[in-house]
């Protein structure tokens, strides 16, 4: 049986990875435009920004802006799926590892079941022309 294989890949990961701290940056300077009075800088506002995508949660407090609550859920989202694609990632390469020698053995069976149907395809064409009429005529056409 083999398994389905899915699009997501682990060459997903680098990408992620580079959006994710893409997003925190950008994150951590809007944060510091959003919440003056909460994050007074843009390294505290990357402090802040780091501390909701570990989902470790809010370092100062939660934000009182709207536009500081946008960008805490973008944070978030992606913090969220950052850790979603690396945990991924890590388990499809223990996955991998078991997967090798079962389809290694599924591979060999399936080459057997090959070889005997050639074995048997050839001992068939061999009845068919001991079968075959005097005059040379094939016994499966009509």
């Amino acid at each position: 049986m083999r398994l389905v294989r899915f699009p997501l890949r682990r060459q997903l990961v680098l990408p992620g990875v580079t959006i994710a701290l893409s997003v925190l940056l950008v994150g951590a300077g809007a944060v510091a435009a959003f919440e003056s009075r909460t994050v007074g800088n843009y390294w505290e506002g990357l402090w802040w920004a780091l501390g909701l995508m570990t989902t470790v949660g809010f370092v100062e407090g939660p934000p009182e802006s709207v536009g500081g609550a946008v960008t805490s859920a973008v944070l978030m989202v992606a913090g969220f799926l950052l850790l979603s694609l690396i945990s991924a990632a890590l388990a499809s390469i223990f996955v991998r590892e078991d997967e090798e020698p079962v389809e290694a053995r599924e591979e060999a069976i399936e080459q057997q079941i090959l070889d005997r149907l050639a074995g048997i395809e050839l001992r068939l064409e061999s009845l068919e022309r001991g079968l075959a009429d005097p005059d040379g005529a094939d016994p499966a056409e009509p």
